[in-house]
């Protein structure tokens, strides 16, 4: 959404609004949370929340953000469907693990290439988290070592894939495990 503003030249102009505000759908006891932790992308970010708006998955955004939370940075990726997606926004990973545990939902499960087993190997039920990391960085070690890990196989001389082709592979995967379709 777009606000009207004046500029500070006097005239008249368009200003990007933050979208956190607007109202959003509220998605009661989803089959899957995905967690963006600190993505770095707002592309990647808006295609992950269209997948989650159309799939009726909870979406988690743990800050710092490397981006504005605003229409002008994510609208281009498919967030004019932000009305559809259930996102929560968690102020540090610590943050998000305390919203968690007070909700007393499902498991964690993380995504790393540096994993060893396949995704394909974990028994996920109603209710897990899925965290995904940073861009560039991925996940730090620290949170890889203290939760289950999985990745996704690579076979060609590539060194990762798209963070939000990884959410799109994995979430519908396990959608399909869920019965879901």
């Amino acid at each position: 959404m777009i606000i009207s503003a004046k500029l500070k030249n006097g005239a008249e102009g368009k200003m990007p609004q933050d979208i956190t505000g607007i109202p959003h759908r509220i998605i009661e006891n989803p089959l899957l949370n995905v967690v963006l932790y600190c993505p770095e992308i707002p592309a990647n970010t808006g295609n992950i929340a269209r997948l989650c708006g159309a799939a009726e998955v909870r979406l988690h955004l743990i800050h710092p953000l490397g981006f504005e939370v605003d229409d002008k940075h994510l609208k281009r990726a498919g967030l004019d469907y932000w009305h559809e997606v259930d996102v929560r926004h968690h102020d540090s990973f610590e943050g998000f693990l305390a919203q968690r545990e007070m909700e007393g939902e499902g498991d964690l499960i993380a995504f790393s290439k540096y994993a060893s087993k396949a995704y394909t190997k974990a028994r996920v039920s109603r209710g897990h988290y899925l965290l995904f990391g940073q861009e560039t960085l991925g996940l730090p070690p620290d949170i890889r070592n203290e939760y289950p890990c999985y990745r996704i196989p690579i076979w060609g001389a590539v060194r990762s894939l798209n963070l939000s082709t990884s959410v799109g592979i994995v979430v519908y995967h396990y959608l399909h495990e869920l019965g879901r379709f």
